[in-house]
């Protein structure tokens, strides 16, 4: 129990960078939580300071829950308890416990005065490291909702969603093998409604029409730019 408590903390305390404040205070000279929609995520990072800079951290903030879920969880060898099942089974639940330690650490920083981001960058890459068919097909879902709606938490809502229903549907409808199926649809049925929580206000502009949404999506207007260009010529 002492090695899970030691996960457990780590966990939360590398979820705890809070990326976006770091950069865009000491690099950009701003708090990001003073200026777009005040969260203190990459999404609002993208949108405040640019597509390149909110990238970056988001792929930051997607390492953190990756690195607790590949490397931290690792510091475990030994049974949370004994006889409570196989070595695997053990070792997915200590995966799921470090990932989910750093998104919470991530949406409730102790660095910043536990308030931070919403987690969903976070969530992606600890998917990543415990199930990444699923991740891609729930990646597959982001897109395709920001891309038709250019509404970033739509699509972060919808691939939230489709995580544990990806699950079911090749468990259940395709026969596919997942190992330790049962621990991880429970655990993203929690994932999910703990990421539609913190996108709870999201929600309530989305059902009113006050969400923010993207003027452009930046690698496809590109495209549109150089088509008009090529066809001006």
């Amino acid at each position: 129990m002492e090695q899970l408590a030691i996960i457990i903390v780590l966990s939360y305390l590398v979820g705890s960078i809070p990326t976006s404040i770091v950069y865009s205070k000491h690099i950009r000279g701003i708090d990001i939580r003073q200026h777009g929609s005040g969260n203190a995520g990459g999404t609002n990072i993208f949108r405040v300071l640019g597509w390149k800079p909110g990238v970056g951290v988001i792929l930051f903030d997607g390492l953190k829950g990756f690195f607790a879920v590949a490397v931290i969880a690792r510091l475990y060898y030994d049974p949370i308890l004994p006889g409570s099942g196989t070595l695997i089974e053990e070792f997915t639940l200590v995966q799921i416990i470090a990932g989910a330690s750093a998104i919470l650490g991530h949406i409730w920083t102790v660095f910043a005065g536990f308030k931070g981001g919403k987690g969903i960058a976070t969530a992606a890459g600890m998917l990543v490291g415990i199930a990444p068919i699923e991740f891609a097909v729930s990646a597959a879902v982001f897109a395709i909702v920001l891309v038709s709606s250019r509404f970033v938490s739509l699509g972060s809502i919808s691939a939230a969603v489709a995580f544990p229903l990806t699950l079911f549907f090749r468990w259940n409808v395709f026969d596919a093998e997942i190992q330790d199926y049962s621990i991880l649809v429970y655990f993203s049925l929690v994932i999910a409604a703990l990421l539609i929580f913190t996108h709870r206000s999201n929600i309530k502009r989305l059902l009113t029409g006050t969400e923010n949404r993207l003027s452009s999506i930046p690698l496809i207007s590109k495209k549109k730019q150089n088509e008009q260009k090529e066809t001006a010529q």
